[in-house]
């Protein structure tokens, strides 16, 4: 039987490339979306697609009965990959939109862990990764929340792989770097939703850098790979005999990793601040 795996994000970018490419591979791919709309989009083109938005508990579980449904009780990985952003500086950040993306990108993605491990630990395997990034091991002016959810998400990862060694269940990270998606439009939204900017002290700095590098449709020339990157990092993950702790993606997340180990945080501080 071909295996199965649930992923999060597909509506675009990197859990869209994932899913299709994993199906292609002869996986049974259930491709969800926050979007009923978009989950339209992809029964159209073949796939299984469940409505799961990590902030609505209703939705996990609802997505969840269905899969399991659809494979009668089992499923061989998940893919926790949905996340967003929220540009800004921190200080323009109000306590309700770091909860908001707190709930979407930790929240949710343990939600639906804890909802999967009770099936891959009756079954006797399972594969849980989650999506890091590069942000989840340095930090970057402007993009502090997202960051903050990120480092989060590689603590929690660690602890529940370390909790898991007892069980025939593996839990990896998969770091990407500056990949080709369209989390950079689709975080517009969320900055007109929650950054007062017109009337912060810093508004002479959002008109200069974040604004130009927010509503900039055209990024030709910046160092980024395609979504396709990340999936043939994660076909290794899933293929894997046994299978790393880590995954990074990019020479970006790679050089991050080394930034940690061997620099001072003076001098971490004034690399990250040229963004």
């Amino acid at each position: 039987m071909a295996r199965s795996i649930l992923i999060t994000g597909c509506s675009s970018g990197i859990g869209r490339d994932a899913a299709l490419g994993l199906r292609d591979r002869g996986w049974r791919v259930f491709a969800s979306c926050r979007s009923e709309t978009d989950c339209a989009a992809l029964r159209a083109q073949g796939l299984d697609s469940p409505r799961i938005d990590y902030g609505d508990p209703t939705s996990i579980g609802t997505g969840v009965a269905e899969v399991l449904d659809a494979t009668g009780g089992t499923l061989d990985a998940l893919y926790n990959n949905g996340a967003y952003a929220i540009p800004g500086a921190l200080e323009d950040l109000p306590r309700e939109a770091l909860a908001a993306i707190f709930d979407t990108n930790l929240f949710g993605v343990h939600d639906l862990t804890c909802q999967v491990i009770p099936v891959m630990r009756a079954q006797g395997h399972g594969r849980i990764i989650n999506c890091s990034s590069v942000l989840g091991l340095v930090s970057s002016p402007w993009k502090g929340a997202y960051c903050a959810t990120k480092f989060a998400l590689e603590g929690l990862t660690d602890a529940l792989r370390i909790e898991m060694r007892d069980t025939p269940i593996d839990v990896i990270l998969l770091e990407p770097g500056p990949t080709a998606t369209e989390i950079r439009r689709n975080s517009i939204p969320h900055f007109e939703t929650w950054i007062d900017w017109k009337n912060a002290p810093r508004r002479d700095q959002y008109e200069r850098k974040l604004m130009p590098r927010l509503y900039q449709a055209d990024r030709a020339g910046k160092p980024q790979l395609p979504a396709s990157a990340v999936t043939r990092v994660l076909i290794r993950a899933l293929d894997a005999r046994r299978p790393k702790a880590r995954y990074r993606v990019t020479w970006q997340t790679g050089a991050a990793a080394v930034m940690r180990r061997a620099m001072p945080a003076w001098l971490i501080d004034r690399i990250m601040a040229q963004g």
